[in-house]
Order: structure tokens, then sequence, then C-alpha cells
């Protein structure tokens, strides 16, 4: 696993930086199981707002489920802007992170931390534009924003971790 360099100095009660990489030791084949996303490219500069987004995850599905799901699901939400997101969490909120909606109790909710955030480019292709971070701790199903780890912030970090060209 490969950390993102300021979350060695981080306090376990402070994951303002929740972003990890994985690195494989080989090539993956794309199958019902995998599928390969794009990252943003440096000139993807929308803050999103109000755009439609896709997250998927194997979290609970509910605030009463006592376990993470055994299948994959997912939930289109709409992106709001940080600022209306800071109305909720305050200064937590700051440029690396994007937030959605949660419309209906439609939610991440736990277990679901590490997912993608995609959004559907005009060429049908999905582009990883978050990471989920955190939602309220009132609950999953409460209203509340869900929060992401904005990835157009880390692309040095991808692109020197990775060596992929971005």
């Amino acid at each position: 696993m490969v950390l993102y360099s300021s979350l060695l100095s981080l306090s376990p009660d402070n994951n303002n930086e929740d972003f990890r990489g994985v690195r494989l030791p080989g090539n993956t084949r794309p199958s019902g199981y995998i599928s390969p996303v794009r990252l943003p490219s440096r000139s993807f500069t929308s803050d999103l707002t109000g755009e439609r987004t896709r997250v998927s995850g194997w979290g609970k599905t509910s605030d009463s489920s006592s376990t993470v799901s055994s299948t994959l699901n997912y939930v289109d939400l709409t992106v709001i802007s940080n600022t209306e997101c800071a109305n909720t969490y305050g200064n937590i909120i700051t440029l690396t992170k994007v937030c959605t909606e949660t419309p209906n109790g439609q939610s991440t909710c736990n277990g679901d931390s590490g997912g993608p955030l995609t959004y559907l480019e005009s060429d049908g292709r999905y582009t990883e534009v978050g990471i989920v971070s955190f939602g309220s701790s009132a609950g999953c199903q409460r209203g509340y924003p869900a929060a992401f780890t904005r990835v157009t912030s880390y692309l040095d970090w991808i692109e020197s971790n990775t060596g992929i060209a971005l």
C-alpha cells in the first residue's frame, strides 16, 4: 500500500487526507468483477456542482444493517457545492473534497469507504472523480451530504507514485 505522504504525520483522529493507493504486482484483466475507470486529466477543471455522479460500494445498505452487503450496490447522486456541504460539516470541507446530496436516504454507508465516485463523460466512459471519505455520524439515511476525496487534488501524487502521465 502506498500512503499519501501527509498521512504519515496525521493522528488517528484526523483523516482529512483520506487517500491511499495500492500497487498491484501485475496487470489486471477486465472481467465481471473488475473494470477499468479513467482518472481525470489535468484539464478536468469542473467542480461538478449540479452534475450527476455514481457511487458504488459493498457497504451497509441501511443504518439498521448489521453487516455489509454481499452484492455491489450503486446509486446516482448529484454533486453539491462545497459551501453547501460546509454548512453541515464546517471547515473539514476544503478544496480537496467533493460532496453529494443524499435524497431519500440513498447514500454511502459504513463499509463503502475507499469506493469510487464516478462521472459519466460525454464519450460514454466513466472517470473517477472522488473516493468515498465520510458521511454523517448521525447515520447514512439521514439526508446529510456524503463527502468524497477529490481525485484531481492528488494527480501529482498519483503520477509520481504510478508513473502514469496524467
